[in-house]
């Protein structure tokens, strides 16, 4: 990659993240004020940034049009697919993704274990919401009236011992996981599987999925989860976050 693109593609993020001026994008980049003065003007000639009534420089409306249009080629199974299925093969247990539809969560794809117990969620399917690890961790990121909406008709029927059955217990729940970055499930659908979730976020930032690494209790359980594998599921996370626009 040539210096100019790579400056250019820096200049891009950097105003992304907020307007800048000349002085700071200079600085940003480590050259003379004129050279960061070039590259702007390339870049607002070409639609990609645009210079604001007060000197600042900000984000250009064509590069905005231009990743709407990119977004539609991405979709969220394709860019994750991937990444799931790396997770996978690590892990040795069960890998979902599970999407925000209109007013329902549902699986959008499943990685099972090479040699080991297939579980009973089915890709298209919508999640429990009360029990799946997939569901708190979108949930807890969503706007209080939005995630009241789809939790709206859930019933809180008891599945096991562990299963929260109480609104104010389920919504303790939703806020530890929005603290922390990271939602459980207890066995609460089935006493002998666990799990661990990650939020998934779109270049608006905003919470769309979750993936989530299940494995049966005999296996691993939940010390054993957080410890060996929330790092990588995390980092697997971010990836697909990141893939899909979103800058930390």
């Amino acid at each position: 990659m040539s210096q100019t693109v790579r400056r250019a593609i820096d200049i891009l993020e950097f105003v992304a993240r907020s307007p800048r001026t000349q002085t700071e994008v200079g600085e940003h980049l480590g050259v003379h004020r004129s050279t960061a003065l070039r590259i702007l003007e390339s870049l607002t000639e070409g639609g990609l940034a645009r210079r604001l009534p007060d000197g600042r420089y900000a984000v250009g409306h064509r590069l905005a049009g231009l990743a709407h249009l990119a977004l539609e080629q991405f979709g969220l199974k394709d860019v994750a697919g991937e990444h799931l299925r790396a997770l996978g093969a690590r892990c040795g247990h069960t890998v979902h993704l599970a999407a925000l539809e209109g007013d329902r969560i549902v699986y959008a794809d499943k990685v099972d274990p090479v040699d080991g117990v297939r579980l009973y969620s089915q890709i298209g399917r919508p999640v429990t919401l009360h029990t799946a690890g997939v569901a708190k961790a979108i949930l807890a990121h969503l706007p209080r009236e939005r995630a009241d909406a789809l939790l709206a008709d859930c019933d809180f029927a008891p599945h096991t011992g562990t299963t929260l059955t109480d609104p104010a217990a389920y919504r303790r729940a939703l806020d530890e996981t929005r603290a922390r970055g990271w939602s459980v499930d207890d066995g609460e659908y089935e006493d002998y599987v666990n799990c661990v979730a990650v939020p998934v976020r779109d270049s608006g930032g905003e919470v769309v999925a979750a993936v989530s690494v299940t494995a049966l209790k005999a296996k691993a359980d939940l010390d054993a989860l957080r410890a060996d594998v929330l790092p990588d599921l995390m980092t697997t996370a971010e990836t697909i976050s990141k893939e899909l626009g979103w800058r930390p």
